[in-house]
């Protein structure tokens, strides 16, 4: 056996194995054995028929290359099997994947070759991590968002109060009753007799929620729209029609008043003082933690553009098909077909994957720089933490007991690790800093902000379920069928 490795750009290795006549026929005889016991030969025991005949069954004809060839195709794959790893061994090669091999030549009597273009760890060569030219950004907390997030706990609590001394106004909730039609016939759907809306919000098409205003509780109406252009229904899009609508129901939004009493309602607070200083402190608190997660996002960014590395185009690939992944688990959360969303976007598939890949490129980079550093900074995640995080990933997904399976598998937590492992670097970094720089303060996670998905900081297993869900799902679904 002959290896040559030739090392080619995007952390690809080629590397070429060729094999003597004799390694080559060993295959076929093993493969003509193997088929012979599977294949059923009219007047001969299993395994016991002439290769001739053997092959005549399986409609084996050389002078067609187009023609099936069983023999030779699980020779070669008897030959690959059996030789790749010495090829490798010699060739000093470890590869992150293993492609399909691409026969150069396959001739009884004279020998094989293969070639296999293996994609390699890529060489992360790091830049600066630590020095950045940028500090963390702490939103200010003054007593204008204060009074807003009381304005939103007013309107939450608000009430609903039936009008009948006024007409409608912007805002109001209305039920209405309405019948559409178009040359004086009704249309399908366009006919209601208690429909909910609150006006102003755009529920209906233009112009209909507008000549609601200015009518009372009873009153009857004539007036006619015209349906957009680009209307979901194709019979309707762009056509005018007449609607007779009457008002049955009118209520406005009572808010209550922001004093001590709300406040009471709101909490143990003995004023509305004590509620706004509550406020101001956990909003005081969300913006240190938005801002160290902002930094850390910037961290990442500024250590990713400092660092060279060339990507295997496998690794790509396989970032590029979990994405496209997360986007159909998506859209079948929201029952949603693929082409509908195509049609809504005015795209096609390859489309939608190629400016995917731009994005896929950057995630790939970003992990491998990532784990780069954590290695530098010798970051460990010992079995504990592991078992920490699956133990929590129990509880957070225990309607989803595939899920959770696979969560629990060499892969799902060789996954939680190295999310982990990653999480840990980040928030070394941004402590590191923050030492290094006592007047900035602390930057501390608000616990209730910690779990969100997708944020540093948050469960490992909440983040790797993010990469993991699709593909656990598809898995499972492969298995069922």
């Amino acid at each position: 056996m002959k290896v040559t490795a030739t090392p080619l750009p995007r952390s690809t290795v080629a590397v070429e194995v060729e094999l003597p006549a004799d390694r080559l026929q060993r295959s076929i005889d093993e493969s003509v054995r193997r088929l012979g016991r599977r294949t059923r030969v009219a007047g001969f025991r299993p395994g016991k028929a002439p290769r001739a005949m053997l092959e005549r069954v399986l409609g084996v004809d050389r002078d067609r290359p187009e023609a099936p060839d069983p023999v030779y195709d699980e020779a070669k794959d008897l030959l690959f099997d059996t030789t790749f790893a010495d090829a490798l061994g010699e060739a000093d090669v470890d590869p992150i994947a293993i492609p399909q091999p691409e026969w150069l030549s396959f001739k009884e009597g004279t020998g094989a070759t293969y070639r296999l273009n293996l994609p390699v760890r890529p060489e992360v060569k790091l830049g600066d991590y630590q020095n950045y030219p940028f500090r963390p950004q702490v939103a200010e907390v003054d007593d204008e968002k204060v009074t807003a997030v009381v304005d939103e706990l007013r309107d939450q609590n608000a009430t609903l109060r039936p009008v009948e001394d006024r007409p409608v106004h912007e805002g109001d909730w209305l039920v209405i009753g309405f019948e559409g039609s178009m040359d004086g016939v009704p249309f399908e759907g366009g006919t209601a007799d208690r429909f909910p809306l609150i006006v102003g919000q755009s529920r209906l098409i233009p112009g209909f929620e507008d000549n609601l205003v200015g009518m009372s509780v009873n009153e009857e109406k004539d007036f006619e729209v015209t349906f957009p252009a680009d209307y979901s229904e194709e019979s309707l899009a762009g056509k005018p029609a007449t609607f007779h609508v009457v008002v049955r129901d009118v209520r406005e939004k009572v808010l209550p008043e922001a004093d001590d009493e709300f406040a009471s309602m709101m909490g143990p607070f003995a004023n509305l003082a004590e509620l706004r200083e509550n406020l101001r402190e956990r909003l005081v608190a969300s913006a240190k933690d938005r801002a160290r997660h902002e930094f850390a996002d910037r961290i990442v960014e500024y250590a990713a553009a400092n660092a060279t590395v060339e990507l295997p185009d496998l690794l790509v690939d396989q970032e590029l098909e979990i994405m496209h992944d997360e986007l159909m688990l998506r859209l079948a959360e929201e029952k949603i077909p693929l082409s509908e969303y195509l049609e809504a976007i005015k795209k096609t598939d390859d489309e939608v994957r190629a400016e995917m890949r731009v994005t896929a490129e950057k995630r790939v980079k970003t992990l491998l720089v990532i784990s780069k550093i954590a290695e530098v900074e010798n970051v460990v995640v010992d079995d504990a933490a592991i078992d920490e995080e699956v133990a929590l990933a129990r509880q957070r997904y225990a309607s989803d007991p595939k899920f959770v399976a696979y969560i629990e598998s060499p892969r799902g937590r060789a996954n939680i690790r190295s999310t982990l492992r990653r999480s840990r670097i980040v928030e070394t970094l941004i402590d590191r800093w923050l030492d290094a720089h006592p007047e900035v303060g602390p930057l501390p996670h608000v616990d209730a902000v910690r779990g969100r998905a997708g944020e540093e900081g948050g469960s490992a297993a909440e983040l790797a379920a993010q990469a993991l869900r699709a593909e656990a799902r598809a898995a499972a679904q492969a298995e069922e069928a």
